[in-house]
């Protein structure tokens, strides 16, 4: 199943300019996700980081690819309208400089699970190559519990 912008709007409550993830290429719900992100020279970071040599920021590289997670642990309809929150980051590691014209797939996978707090793995490629990977421990809350 692909997910276009307009469905990805539905499940996260990011936007524009904290929204990373463009398509949902493939999702089995609260299990795994594989998203897109074109990375292109006018998005803002760019600015600065760094003049005449654009690099994407890791940590901009770490919330897409949470951000597909998100979209995994979100999807299922009692889930919707809650907000995935990180807990931790661990096992991060950068392969591969990101850049303008590039394309960050990440494929995302729920390994634990216990209530509503959990273990996100994630990769991600370009040209598949790896790029980056981490896990991430995240919680489930709603708009009333922050």
């Amino acid at each position: 199943m692909i997910l276009e912008i307009e469905d990805i709007m539905k499940i996260l409550p990011h936007r524009p300019p904290m929204l990373l993830v463009d398509r949902i290429l493939e999702i089995d719900p609260f299990k795994s996700a594989t998203g897109l992100k074109n990375i292109t020279m006018n998005e803002p970071q760019f600015a600065g980081h760094f003049p005449n040599h654009p690099i994407m920021p890791g940590v901009l590289q770490l919330e897409a690819m949470a951000q597909v997670g998100g979209v995994a642990m979100l999807y299922p309809e009692e889930h919707r309208g809650k907000i995935a929150l990180f807990g931790g980051m661990n096992n991060i590691k950068f392969k591969k400089m990101v850049v303008p014209g590039d394309t960050l797939i990440t494929k995302a996978e729920i390994v634990k699970v216990r209530g509503l707090i959990g273990v996100l793995h994630t990769d991600g490629y370009v040209d598949d190559k790896l790029v980056a990977m981490a896990d991430f421990t995240f919680v489930l809350k709603g708009h009333d519990e922050l």
